[in-house]
């Protein structure tokens, strides 16, 4: 049994027992990690509280990580960078679930990654941050792939189409994997920004729509086991 001291994000929160609660974590110090918190969910419970543990929130834990079981046990909790907005705004409570969801299904390793946790933890405060966010979500799984290992390879710039398993340009669009034309134009309005320019990008409803369906179907391609999120339809229905 270890004592550790880290940051945490919370991908999800599931009912366990009548009084508890099974955490998954994405932590900077050891990667994923889920939690036991027994008696949470008790009437006029002190010290921890159910609250902590909202999707996406930011924590500074104190744990116990064991070596001999998947679930670990919480000492001290409180929360960091309190969100002013995210759980106020339907609209970006839908896109927290939904990201909530994809983040639980993509993230595996049970490892160190800064510099994965340094970007959800700066892309979540943007969102908090921001009222036009009809494109973050977008923008957010495209960026995410640069952590996951597929980031898109653009530099073959003469090709007209990309191909989604091979994560490249590529100058023939007859391969199911591949998007060209309208489809490719859509995709390519991403590439290459950061959050602060993402609103300026246009999209209509259809559009926005279809970049989200090739940014599922590439993390699927590359992610084993990665499953379409059931967040997707009320995500779709938001932005519609």
């Amino acid at each position: 049994m270890t004592l550790v001291s880290t940051k945490a994000i919370v991908l999800s929160s599931l009912k366990y027992s009548d009084t508890s609660l099974i955490v998954k974590c994405f932590t900077e110090q050891e990667g994923l990690k889920s939690y036991l918190i027994r008696g949470v969910l008790k009437p006029k419970k002190k010290g921890i509280k159910s609250a902590y543990f909202q999707q996406l929130n930011q924590l500074q834990i104190v744990a116990n990580h064991s070596i001999k079981s998947s679930l670990h046990t919480i000492k001290e909790v409180h929360v960091i960078n309190p969100y002013k907005t995210i759980y106020l705004d339907i609209v970006k409570q839908s896109v927290v679930f939904f990201l909530a969801e994809t983040l639980s299904n993509a993230i595996q390793e049970e490892e160190q990654n800064s510099a994965l946790f340094s970007y959800l933890e700066n892309a979540l405060n943007w969102l908090d941050l921001h009222d036009k966010v009809a494109n973050f979500h977008l923008l957010f799984l495209l960026n995410l792939t640069n952590f996951l290992g597929f980031y898109p390879d653009v530099s073959k710039k003469e090709n007209s189409a990309f191909d989604l398993l091979e994560g490249e340009l590529t100058y023939s669009n007859t391969n199911k994997n591949v998007i060209s034309g309208n489809e490719f134009y859509q995709f390519k309005k991403l590439l290459g920004i950061n959050f602060d320019r993402v609103e300026s990008v246009s999209f209509s409803k259809s559009e926005r729509q279809l970049v989200l369906k090739i940014l599922i179907k590439y993390y699927k391609l590359h992610l084993h086991n990665f499953r379409e999120p059931k967040s997707l339809q009320v995500l779709e229905s938001i932005f519609s």
